[in-house]
């Protein structure tokens, strides 16, 4: 009787979890890392794969990096008190800001105030506003000037508490508006509140990721001319929030708590590291890109993925802080994810 109740003590209580490293991964990046700003947060590499934007920080300046110069230009510095949270690449060159007019308050400006802006790519511009209220970031094509974004009742008062749904519309530059909005999904309530993501296959289909209770994510694709939506993360650890799709359209970036989950640790956004993720519905296939979540008070976060799928844009994120702020741009060769 003795060595049963033994044997179910043991079964039953947890091992132990596994110990981080002390100090910094900056401090020990392997060779296929590289630093490409000592500061900022959510990158985006241009159509040509020739420069990276990004912000300095939450609710400020857009700057942009030239990758064969290394220049580092700010984009929005003559606009007095930028207060802005993400900048993208459009198509056509010109740029897509996102975030409030002004600061006001850390949860308004995130969530009530948070709107879309153009920003032409002549020296000088200031942004134009589109008009267009909207939760957290966008999902821009690389191929045309189709965008999508998602609202919650924060920015529409016509949607009930927790429901969101998912717009694709076109950027118009000539007159700054959008056009062709279209509404191609919608959650009822907060057991998915929707960001999009990424387009692929040739901006038929899009990824966007359900934000869930319990700080749990996943990541799905939607047929855009069917309507068809395909979940991909299955149930490999508690938070999957997609982030980065590769050119073949077959795979994307993923901020995990996978390894987090398996040493033991507390899981959700605040210790996730970046996964490869193949797109085929069974979220069995997964590889693991980044390791800075080994280290105590760190992870890694907001993935994107060059045209040609040699290089990883990333940043350094530290654990106890919100979700989106950055402690510098990394730049990572693909195909050589080593401790």
């Amino acid at each position: 009787m003795r060595l049963m109740i033994a044997l179910l003590i043991v079964l039953t209580v947890p091992a132990a979890a596994q110990k981080r490293k002390p100090g910094s991964p900056l401090e020990a990046l392997p060779p296929h890392i590289e630093m490409l700003a000592h500061f900022g947060e959510r990158a985006d590499f241009s159509p040509s794969d020739d420069a990276v934007t990004f912000m300095a920080k939450s609710f400020g300046d857009a700057f942009v990096i030239d990758l064969k110069t290394r220049v580092i230009r700010c984009l929005t510095c003559n606009i007095p008190g930028a207060a802005f949270l993400r900048v993208m690449h459009l198509a056509n060159g010109d740029y897509l800001l996102i975030g409030p007019e002004r600061f006001t308050s850390l949860r308004e400006g995130r969530h009530r105030d948070n709107e879309l802006w153009l920003l032409r790519r002549a020296p000088g511009a200031k942004p134009e506003r589109l008009n267009q209220k909207m939760s957290e970031g966008a999902a821009v094509s690389k191929r045309s000037l189709k965008i999508a974004f998602s609202q919650t009742s924060a920015q529409n008062p016509d949607l009930q508490s927790g429901a969101s749904r998912l717009i694709v519309a076109e950027v118009d530059v000539a007159t700054a508006t959008l056009r062709n909005t279209k509404v191609v999904h919608q959650s009822a309530s907060n057991a998915c509140i929707i960001e999009a993501q990424d387009f692929l296959d040739n901006d038929g289909k899009l990824t966007f990721s359900c934000y869930e209770p319990q700080n749990r994510a996943s990541v799905h694709v939607i047929d855009l001319e069917t309507g068809k939506v395909t979940p991909q993360s299955a149930a490999i650890g508690h938070y999957n929030e997609v982030e980065g799709i590769f050119p073949d359209g077959l795979h994307t970036c993923v901020e995990s708590d996978q390894q987090a989950q398996r040493a033991g640790w507390e899981g959700g956004f605040r210790n996730i590291d970046i996964w490869k993720l193949r797109l085929d519905g069974t979220g069995r296939s997964f590889e693991r890109l980044t390791f800075f979540n080994d280290y105590e008070g760190w992870k890694a976060s907001n993935p994107v993925v060059s045209r040609d799928g040699r290089w990883m844009a990333f940043q350094a994120a530290k654990s106890a802080d919100e979700a989106g702020v950055g402690y510098g741009i990394l730049l990572q060769r693909l195909g050589a994810a080593r401790r």
